[in-house]
């Protein structure tokens, strides 16, 4: 096994480990005969050189990976990349970062005071995507964070993890299309993310996207045991541009909505 097939394996392990829904679905999904082909891996982080998209990507870039479009997320104060894989057998990976100085003193402040209980070798680690969360921290501080960003109260508490993973749609058979998928896994019983309805985007973008909400985790801070919003599962149906080749990237507003899977409700 190659370092980056080593790196999502684990990245799948720390992630459906703590979101037994994403685990359950992909059960489901194999029952009915299906191949769950994994669209994109999504990472959070900051925007502090430290630990931006630049640092967080090397791991993925030393596997093969390659740069591909930028984005920006004016309302929830993001900016983020994806990466295009070296195999087609292998996903997306999809990083955001929080632009701190759009933020109060209070949250940059205190996003400093986290990062800086770090060794500096840590943000060398190859492997710093699946580290999970490096510092300690108050569920105070937790509630704090939220007040101003539920991103960065996200990071904050789960650090360098997948945020989610993504079945690809269109590689389903017993499916035709997200809406009848989405049925399905209501009638299953799963919530679904209603923000700008249940399917972001539409055909004319050449991509739809639905997702699950968070589960809700226990996580120990340090002060106290509390349980809030982990991660989600999401899944996106692509579309064919004019030259017949699959819509390969994605679509700002659509992913804006997509975030707020891991809001608290």
């Amino acid at each position: 096994m190659t370092a980056i097939h080593d790196l999502l394996k684990r990245l799948w392990q720390g992630y459906s480990q703590m979101n037994p829904q994403a685990e359950s679905i992909y059960r489901f999904l194999t029952e009915r005969g299906e191949k769950v082909v994994n669209d994109h891996i999504a990472l959070r982080t900051f925007d502090d050189p430290r630990v931006g998209i630049e640092v967080l990507s090397a791991g993925f870039l030393a596997g093969g990976y390659r740069a591909g479009d930028e984005y920006s997320f004016t309302e929830k104060k993001l900016a983020a990349r994806h990466y295009e894989p070296p195999d087609v057998s292998l996903p997306k990976v999809f990083i955001s970062e929080l632009k701190l100085a759009d933020f109060s003193e209070n949250l940059r402040s205190l996003v400093g005071r986290l990062l800086d209980q770090v060794p500096e070798q840590t943000w060398t680690r190859s492997d710093l995507a699946v580290i999970g969360r490096p510092w300690s921290l108050s569920h105070d501080e937790y509630l704090a964070l939220a007040e101003e960003s539920e991103y960065a109260a996200w990071m904050a508490a789960f650090g360098f993890q997948a945020n989610h993973f993504t079945v690809l749609v269109n590689a389903l058979a017993t499916f035709d299309g997200l809406e009848s998928f989405n049925a399905c896994l209501k009638q299953a019983g799963y919530q679904l993310n209603a923000s700008g309805g249940e399917i972001k985007g539409s055909p004319e973008v050449c991509l739809e996207q639905s997702s699950t909400l968070a589960d809700r985790v226990s996580v120990d801070f340090s002060d106290s045991v509390q349980t809030i919003p982990g991660c989600y599962y999401e899944f996106a149906r692509r579309y064919p541009l004019p030259d017949g080749s699959l819509f390969g990237g994605f679509v700002a507003r659509s992913a804006d909505k997509i975030f707020e899977s891991t809001n608290r409700r």
